[in-house]
Formats: structure tokens, sequence, C-alpha cells
């Protein structure tokens, strides 16, 4: 466990954010672009400043979107994008017109969305791009831990560090305990940019309403979950989401969870959990009534 921090560090990457960022990928729905500068302005006033987009969110609607932002605000965010490594596309070729959505000449942190391809050819290619200046740090996403010591190692040929690993994780899924993944990134000392954070709202309705269909005994522990969150968060004052939250950041110093949102409201409630603790027996209540989330 660990107390909360007002930054985090992005590994060894040499880059801070804020403990909690700002996924975008629902940016791309509804036709109300002005409720996204008021997310990403919400979000700063809050003291969050780290924002994730990615180049197939909208095919790059995203990344305009969270470039208009930049345009438009004083605010200097960091921010991170991703690259889809489908067989013939060009890494080089992907990252320019990102920077161009973007408005950028530099990407703080460029990740590979996901496993495709060859590792090490793909760490090459980042490393390139770290060189000429066009990126800082280098990222993977939904790598397992094998893959992703393939990829700290061969950047490592360049003194280059492995900056994050974005995976899921949350109380829902907890995998990331058990595969190897968190512990890897407590050894390469490799942040842990956790999406999905708030179990895609599963856990935010009261215990009372219907629960999605699934077997008896996990239906239990999903009503018990539920209960105990509601609880604390009724004691503390809070919402259930920032108890979710909060459980996710004293989980681990590494661990940077990057919930989604298009409402101001939900982006100021959401950065309100950096601003308050879990104690121990909150803490340790909900791991243990979430562990068989583990599996």
């Amino acid at each position: 466990m660990t107390q909360t921090q007002s930054t985090r560090a992005l590994g060894a990457s040499g880059l801070t954010v804020s403990p909690l960022g700002v996924g975008t990928n629902k940016w791309i729905y509804g036709k109300n672009d002005e409720r996204v500068l008021q997310v990403f302005q919400s979000s700063f006033d809050a003291g969050v400043c780290f924002f994730d987009t990615a180049e197939v969110y909208g095919f790059g609607k995203s990344e305009r979107l969270l470039g208009e932002c930049l345009r438009r605000s004083e605010h200097q965010a960091v921010i991170a994008s991703k690259f889809a490594p489908m067989p013939t596309r060009r890494l080089d070729k992907a990252l320019d017109a990102s920077l161009s959505r973007l408005g950028l000449q530099t990407l703080d942190v460029y990740f590979i969305h996901f496993p495709l391809g060859r590792i090490e050819a793909l760490m090459d290619q980042m490393a390139q791009a770290v060189q000429k200046g066009k990126i800082r740090a280098v990222g993977v996403s939904n790598f397992s831990t094998s893959q992703m010591r393939r990829a700290a190692d061969r950047l490592a040929r360049y003194n280059i560090p492995l900056a994050a690993n974005e995976v899921q994780y949350h109380l829902l899924h907890r995998q990331p305990e058990v595969n190897g993944i968190l512990d890897a990134c407590r050894e390469l000392n490799v942040a842990l940019v956790a999406y999905l954070p708030l179990a895609s709202g599963r856990l935010t309705a009261r215990p009372s309403q219907p629960a999605p269909a699934r077997s008896s005994s996990s239906n239990k522990s999903h009503t018990e979950l539920q209960e105990i969150l509601q609880t604390i968060a009724e004691r503390r004052g809070k919402s259930v989401s920032q108890v979710m939250l909060n459980w996710l950041l004293r989980r681990d110093e590494h661990i940077i969870p990057i919930p989604g949102t298009t409402s101001a409201a939900h982006a100021l409630d959401n950065a309100e959990a950096l601003n308050w603790e879990l104690n121990d027996e909150e803490f340790t209540s909900i791991d243990q009534v979430s562990s068989p989330w583990k599996r």
C-alpha cells in the first residue's frame, strides 16, 4: 500500500504526472464538442494534467479534440497517444499524423497500443523517435509480463527506460496483481496506467438495483462489494467512484488510473479522489471482498 501523492513518476522516464489521468476514448461520442473543453479545463482546475488518447479513438477525432483543447488553453498538459501496429503500417508516419492532429512537435508518451508484430523492431522504431525528439517517453499497452520485459530489454540498448504499461485494472479485474504485471512494474520501475478503473460503471449502481446475470456465487460477491463501497462512500461523504479510484491509488505508487469522462461534473468528482484517503480498515475490507476478481 502507498499514500496518495501530488504527482507520480512515469516510471524512470523522468516525467511526472498527476496521480490520476483522464482517458479520452469517450470524447468521440456526441456532437457537443464544447463539453470536451469543459472536461479538460475542469480536470486542470482540479489538479489533473495527464491525458491519454489514441489514433484509433474515433479515427483521430479524440486526438483532434485534445489538440483543440491544448490550443485554447494556457495549461501545459502531459499528453499520451498510441500507435496501432497493424501490418504494413509505418510507426513514423502514424506518429507524424498524431502530432499533427494534436498540434504538437513532441509527444510526451507514445504507446504501442497492443502487442502485434515483432516487439524488438517496434522498440527500435520507438527509440529512433526518441532520438529525433518526437517523443519523450516510450510505453506499451496490453502487453503481458514477458512482452513487457522484451520491450524493456530492447529499449535498454538505447539507454531508454520503458515508461509504462497500460492495462485494464479495477476491482472487478484484478489480474495484474497475479499475472506478474504489477510485480514487473515494481521491479522494472514502470508505471501501470490503469484503464477502465471504474469497471465501466458496473459497481456504481446501488446494490438494490438488478445486477447482470452471472453465477450465484459471483453475484453474491458482486453485491457484497457494492455494499461495502456504498457504505464507505456514505460514511465518508464521497462517491463510489472516488472510493474505487482511491483504492487503486493506495494499492501501489506505480498505478495511475485514467478514468474516462465526457462530463465536467464527473471529471471533478473523479479528481476529488486525490484529496482524501481510505484508512487501512476500509482499504482492507475492499481488498478482501474483491479478491475473487484476482482470478
